[in-house]
């Protein structure tokens, strides 16, 4: 077993691993989830490790208000995923088995999803936008969407067309969800990327659907966007510290990795409840250094100060980056410390789970447990009331921590 560990580890430092776009999602209707409200999940890698939350209030180019994750440097016009005041809400993967031209247009996935949220109310709103839209669209990518009215698809989009996946429909996903990464459904057979993570995810989830039935926002960030299972090595780190003798390992298509920036899921409303009550649950950072925050369209400007951009109270920090960010970036610098050669390949598994106990997953568990205690029997309460109430929520805001400080 460690002479085949040896040999493929040895081969994975030879494959370029296309780190800045290589997201994991899903989206799951009522039908797995214990409450019956959908889930949206995106699990995000990109070039810009410097994220933050912002809230986007109308405007003359805003018809709906929205709060969306958004690169740090970009001041206006991105948004990478995010939820409306109508309850619509959207992510995306790239894709790299749909675009059927040369046109160097690309990259437009976030200015797509920021025009969705101002203007998206349902999913065929989304649809009449795509329609208009000009042409090329300078995208090649799946848009995942939930909305208030129990809509819940995915888009596969390229420069000139998109194609609908119903995740309602039983003859396309008969379990009740879909797994995409970095190729599509009715894109070219046999290319894109992804796919050793899209099995992995499908092979979780699939266990757990089977097993126990109930899909959680909680039980995505521990059991995937926290995962170090591995579907083609058939191995997962949490499990075999003989994998790791020295508590090094390569970091190869696993969910998170080094180039992973934050981790959201989205969770919808049932037909007829207000939109407001539609949670964005928010992991910013490398997600086994970081904590999840509960946010609300509702808060508008008034949201939690930690993902935020600091703005004037930097204190010699970038007032552009938020404090749960920089927090995440400083401890996956620890966990990512060799920058020459190869050695950026690696990552020190031990300091984030280890037979001690003393890893950042396992420090970090205490304290996101009692963020999930709190805000779910609260939200619990919202729904039967039918409303946020908003001193609540404050008072809640100023009982955690959510910058994750831990001893």
């Amino acid at each position: 077993m460690k002479k085949l560990l040896l040999a493929v580890v040895a081969l994975l430092l030879f494959v370029p691993a296309d780190y800045s776009r290589a997201c994991t999602s899903a989206i799951f209707t009522g039908k797995v989830t214990p409450d019956g409200r959908p889930l949206l999940w995106k699990h995000r890698d990109t070039g810009e490790l410097n994220n933050r939350i912002e809230y986007f209030g109308r405007s003359k180019d805003i018809k709906y208000a929205f709060i969306a994750l958004v690169n740090s440097p970009v001041q206006y016009g991105e948004a990478w995923t995010g939820t409306n005041e109508t309850g619509f809400s959207i992510m995306n993967t790239a894709s790299y088995n749909l675009k059927e031209d040369e046109d160097k247009a690309a990259d437009r996935e976030g200015e797509v999803m920021f025009q969705a949220l101002a203007c998206c109310k349902t999913l065929r709103d989304f649809e009449k936008l795509l329609d208009k839209m000009k042409r090329p669209l300078g995208v090649e990518a799946n848009f995942g969407v939930i909305d208030a009215e129990g809509g819940a698809a995915y888009y596969e989009v390229n420069n000139t067309e998109w194609r609908k996946v119903d995740v309602n429909d039983s003859k396309i996903a008969p379990e009740g969800y879909l797994v995409y990464t970095n190729h599509s459904y009715t894109g070219r057979i046999n290319e894109g990327m992804g796919y050793i993570r899209y099995t992995t995810a499908s092979n979780i989830i699939l266990r757990r659907v089977v097993e126990h039935g109930d899909i959680t926002p909680q039980w995505i960030f521990n059991s995937l966007s926290r995962s170090f299972h591995n579907s083609l090595l058939n191995i997962d780190l949490m499990d075999n510290k003989e994998i790791t003798p020295n508590g090094w390992f390569v970091d190869q298509d696993f969910i998170p990795r080094r180039s992973t920036s934050a981790s959201i899921v989205v969770k919808g409303i049932k037909k007829g409840e207000a939109p407001e009550l539609t949670t964005m649950w928010t992991i910013l950072g490398y997600p086994p250094v970081s904590v999840a925050v509960p946010l609300f369209v509702k808060s508008g400007d008034k949201l939690p100060a930690e993902v935020v951009k600091r703005g004037s109270n930097a204190d010699n920090m970038n007032p552009d980056n938020c404090v749960l960010c920089d927090k995440a970036l400083e401890r996956r610098a620890e966990v990512f410390p060799i920058k020459r050669g190869n050695g950026r390949n690696y990552f020190n598994f031990a300091l984030l789970y280890n037979c001690k106990g003393t890893g950042y997953i396992q420090r970090l568990a205490p304290v996101e447990n009692i963020i999930f205690d709190k805000f779910d029997k609260q939200i619990e309460q919202w729904y039967k009331q039918g409303s946020i109430n908003m001193d609540e929520l404050n008072a809640l805001y100023q009982t955690i921590d959510f910058g994750g400080n831990i001893k």
